[in-house]
Formats: C-alpha cells, structure tokens, sequence
C-alpha cells in the first residue's frame, strides 16, 4: 500500500470516529430537549414518555447465579378420607352394593369388601371420628377412626390410604382393622394453683362472662383498652362463677395492683339455658388500671384484637 493509501486510511478512522461520536452527542441533546418539553407538557405527558421510551437493560459483567426458590410441599392428611370411608363402609352391605353407601365406598377403596350383615343387623353407627393419623413411607397413611354406636359403645379401626405427590388424591388401599382405643394420656399439672378470694378480680371475671355468654350488657367496658371482641352466640339465660384459680399469688390479694400488672385465671363458671346447667370454664388474662381489673385477653379459644394470648 502506498504512503498516500495510508495516510488516507489513517486520517479516515478518526473522522470515523469523531462523527460517531458528534451523533452521540446530538441524540442525547434531543433527549433532553424533548424530556424537559414533556415535563413542560404536564405529568400526563411525562407518563406518555416513560411508558413509550424503549428501556435497555445490559447484563452485569460479573453475573450472580440466581437462586432457586423451592418450596416444600406439605403432605395433606387423609384423615377426612378415611372418616368418609369408614361411615360410607359401615352403612354399606354385600347384599346391597348398589345402594349409595355401597357405590360411596365401592369408588374410594375398589378392591375392599363390603360387610355381609345378618338380617335384619342394626350395627350402623351414629358418629364417625378420625382420632390419628401417621405417615408412612411412599405417600402410605394408617389413619385411626373411631364409630360410635347407638347404644353407646365405641369401635376402633385403623384404615391404610396411599395419597399422591402433591396430597390431592387418595385411595383406601386395604379394609380397614379393628384395632385398640387409643390410650388415654396423662394430664399435667396445671398452673392455675393460687385460689382467688371473692373480691374485684373474681367479680370482673364473672360480670365479662355473664356479658360475653348472654349478651346483657355491654361487652366493652369489661375489656382493656385497644382490645375487641363481640358476644359469643349462646343461648344462655344466667352465668355464674363458681370458682376463679390464678397462676401469680397476686391474685390472691385484696387490692388491686398498680397499672399495667396482669394476672392469668381460670374461670370455672355455671351457664343455664332452656335445656339445663353446662359447666364451662375459661381462661382469661385480667390486666389492671384505673383501680379496676379488665380483661386483656380470652385464651380458651378466641384471641382478642389488640390483646395477647
């Protein structure tokens, strides 16, 4: 290539390059006029722009691996299952196995016999409870059923379920078994050991469930500030308190603490309805203030807003 070649050549790169660069400039001179004439057009404008201005997202240098997210799936317990199977399966009979009992437990467990009664057999139970279930390995369950009979006995049976993957399909994969009640377990000591003497405490106890089971009176001024809750639906005439146990022994004194000291008590109360006397007893943490003990929380059951439990 001759001198002259280049000469040329080399002066040509930079005015390449210099012109580039000059169009560079005059686009991002464009852009801000035409940005600051939208934002003199108002915001609806400005929000045209955004919206129609092509966005370039450029990949970082050094990417970062992205973690995956995996989540755990939680194994659904047939314990439903197995009640609808037992109570379809006890209602059901050999000689019968087009009626809808039979055709229930025919289509969840195929392969399980149906019972073949005695004429004229009334061995239907009047109450069927899933009391336990266990899983096994491979998606398999034993689920534990209790049956409650007319004249009051009680049966046992143990029900083997195989569910899916994903806990939304299952299938009795055997008949069931009679099997022994579950043993009883032993209760522990309860903490409710120091005994409230008739005084404030216990006469705040029992005026917040006499408002709370048969809505005489209003609830709210029974409860600490920032805590709600509504009367329960009962149909409870009269309620009275038989006796209010506490955990802290400051319970048991005759005055009322300074504000803000809570104590936790067991309301054992007597409720009268049309039908009778039910003994019922609640859990309640009072919470003192003003000279007066209010309830800052119901924990047999119902949590309060704005309360603890």
């Amino acid at each position: 290539m001759s001198p002259g070649k280049q000469a040329s050549g080399g002066a040509a790169a930079p005015m390449a390059a210099g012109a580039r660069l000059e169009a560079m400039r005059r686009r991002v001179r464009l852009s801000h006029v035409a940005i600051w004439t939208v934002i003199g057009a108002g915001p609806i404008a400005l929000g045209v722009a955004v919206a129609s201005t092509p966005t370039t997202v450029e990949a970082a240098t050094s990417p970062k691996p992205t973690a995956a997210v995996r989540t755990r799936a939680v194994a659904a317990d047939p314990a439903g299952y197995a009640q609808l199977f037992v109570h379809a399966w006890l209602r059901s009979s050999a000689d019968d196995a087009t009626s809808a009992q039979a055709r229930l437990a025919h289509s969840m467990a195929p392969d399980v016999e149906l019972p073949d009664r005695a004429a004229g057999a009334q061995s239907t139970p009047a109450s069927v409870t899933a009391v336990h279930s266990a899983q096994r390995a491979g998606g398999a369950w034993s689920v534990t059923v209790a049956a409650q009979f007319a004249d009051g006995t009680v049966q046992y049976y143990a029900v083997p379920v195989s569910a899916d993957g994903a806990g939304a399909s299952f299938a009795v994969t055997g008949a069931p078994g009679v099997v022994a009640s579950p043993g009883r377990a032993e209760v522990p000591q309860s903490p409710y050991d120091v005994t409230v003497p008739d005084g404030d405490l216990s006469s705040a106890a029992g005026e917040f469930l006499t408002a709370y089971l048969t809505g005489a009176g209003e609830i709210d001024r029974y409860l600490a500030p920032g805590v709600q809750l509504t009367a329960a639906d009962s149909p409870f005439s009269s309620v009275s308190v038989q006796q209010v146990l506490a955990v802290e022994e400051t319970a048991a004194a005759g005055q009322i603490p300074a504000d803000g000291t809570t104590v936790h008590v067991l309301a054992q109360a007597e409720a009268r309805d049309a039908l009778g006397r039910w003994p019922l007893a609640y859990e309640l943490a009072l919470t003192a203030r003003s000279g007066r003990w209010e309830v800052s929380a119901l924990e047999s059951g119902t949590a309060l807003d704005g309360g603890s439990r």
